[in-house]
Order: structure tokens, then sequence, then C-alpha cells
């Protein structure tokens, strides 16, 4: 399973007994991110088994209280826990400033490293690659600057057809590297012995994007063309689509049309005002633009092609 998304917590404003500000917690090609810390968000890691000592990457989309004012919490029980691994953060530019100060004054010491990276664009960059994951930004229209993010894995190498490669005693184990990299095998005869007999064709790249807070913004289609797995926030239905514009969020339609137009594989929709009881009349209302429907609840995970029950 190439991409793992369990949601910590989905919803608007304020926390309540069965309503968690937003988090995430991605896990894509073997690389491990939390995105958003709202507050309890370390409650909610320990509650469904997200290990601490993974997380290496944070990246924070605003600084509007519901997501991030879980952050110096858990940077104080990582230096609790006596972590040593480097830390990096990425978030809008102040996040340094703020954190920086709160541990300052809470004496909150911690052994290791913190490396914070701010963001001011407001075009799509790249903010973070290595051999398996990129990152860039996907720029948003909140009240205050905001991004989305990204992810997207790195295409892998071919699988070796290991029934096939045993019918050629020329090919050695030394030559694996080759056929994975996709080139063809030329034999002491001359003869060409093409890729595709030899290997097999490796999972297409999955790729997710996190699009929380902003009003309906459909420049961001092109950044997130054809994504796997897409996360927009939802905080109204149509009927109040009005205060859009005041409080810059968006309705369950209007997320459906950027997945449709994105041509997107799947919709998670999220953050939902408080208002609303019963969140199911969101994926109705987005399931009259888009099919492919899914609604966050605490404690879901989602891949990009099923979604497993939350287990309380």
């Amino acid at each position: 399973m190439s991409l793992k998304l369990t949601v910590l917590g989905c919803h608007s404003a304020t926390p309540r007994v069965n309503a968690h500000p937003t988090s995430q917690y991605l896990e894509i090609n073997n690389r491990h991110f939390l995105i958003d810390c709202g507050e309890g968000t370390q409650r909610q890691m320990r509650k469904y088994k997200v290990g601490f000592s993974k997380i290496n990457h944070i990246f924070i989309s605003h600084l509007h209280g519901d997501h991030f004012f879980g952050l110096i919490g858990l940077l104080s029980t990582f230096g609790i826990l006596n972590r040593e691994k480097d830390l990096h953060i990425f978030g809008p530019k102040g996040i340094k400033q703020i954190t920086e100060l709160q541990l300052k004054l809470s004496m909150s010491h911690v052994k290791y490293k913190i490396i914070f990276h701010e963001l001011t664009s407001n075009k799509s960059e790249l903010i973070f690659e290595d051999d398996k994951v990129s990152v860039h930004t996907i720029p948003l229209h909140h009240r205050v600057y905001t991004n989305g993010y990204l992810f997207k894995e790195k295409s892998r190498p071919r699988n070796l057809h290991i029934d096939n490669i045993k019918q050629y005693d020329e090919i050695e184990i030394c030559d694996y590297h080759n056929l994975k990299a996709g080139k063809d095998f030329m034999l002491s005869s001359g003869e060409i012995i093409t890729n595709e007999e030899l290997t097999i064709s490796p999972e297409n790249p999955k790729s997710y994007a996190f699009c929380s807070d902003t009003m309906y913004k459909p420049d961001i289609v092109p950044i997130i063309k054809d994504v796997d797995l897409l996360y927009h926030e939802a905080t109204f239905l149509k009927e109040l689509e009005h205060l859009c514009e005041r409080t810059k969020h968006s309705t369950a339609e209007q997320a459906a049309t950027i997945a449709k137009n994105a041509n997107a594989g799947k919709l998670i929709l999220g953050h939902y005002s408080s208002r609303y009881s019963d969140i199911e009349c969101f994926r109705e209302e987005a399931q009259t633009i888009f099919e492919n429907v899914e609604l966050a609840r605490v404690g879901e995970v989602f891949t990009c092609n099923t979604k497993i029950p939350v287990h309380v």
C-alpha cells in the first residue's frame, strides 16, 4: 500500500467532544508526513497509533488556531521523549517566530534541531523532494496566507520478471539494476531481449492533494490535475454559499467542481461547519457534480482505492 491517509481531525473552528480540528497523517512511498496540527493532535496520534518517531516533516497550511495550535504541544512532547532527529516544519512566514517564542517562554528545551521552511510565494513551488516523494504548494485563498500541499510519489523501478529472466543464462544478478531502470539486454549473439519481456511495469505513482482552507479557487485545477486522492474543504452547503465570500470557505458543490475539473480519482470532504448535525448532506450535494465522494471522519483511513472503517 503506497499511499495511506489517516484522518486525525476534520472539523472547523473549535474542538468539541466528538469533533477535532484539522490534522492528517500521510504515509506515501515509505515516507511519513503530518499535515496540519490542530489542538489535540498528539492525543489523536496516540489513539490511532501514529508513531511519534516517524514524523520528521510537518506541513502547516496556515496560522489559524484550528490548524496549528497543537504544534507547540507536540514539539514539547518530542523534547520529553528525548528526540534527537532533526524536525522540518513547513508553513507560512511567522511560524518560526511564534513557535520559538512559545518554546522560549515556556522553557521547553529541546535537544533536537527544528528547521523551519517559511513560505511566502503566491505561486506553486517545489518545497520538498527526495528519491521517493516530492511536495509542491497549492496556493489557496483564505483570510490569511494559506497553502495546500500536493504530495507525489516518484516513479518506481520496474519489477523483475524472474521466470522470464531465468530463461537466459547470460543475465546475471549484476544486470538487474539496468533491467529495473528500463534497459534492454543484449545477448552475446547480438540478439536484443526487450525490457518488456524481462520486467513488469510498476504501479503508477500515486498522488495526494490537501486543500484546506479556501474559497472556491478554480486556478488550482492545473496544479492538481489527475490527482489520485483529493481532500478539499467543504465548510458549507450551497444554501449558505453567501457566507463563503466573507469567511473565505467553500461549499460541497464547489469542492466537487474542483474535483471534477481536475479529474481527481476520489474526493474527500472535510472541515464541516458545526451548524450541521448530519454530514451526509455534504456527500449528497457533492455527488450531484462528482460521483466518487467520501466524507472525512476522525480515525478513518483512506487509500486511493478504498476506505478503511473507523475503529474507535
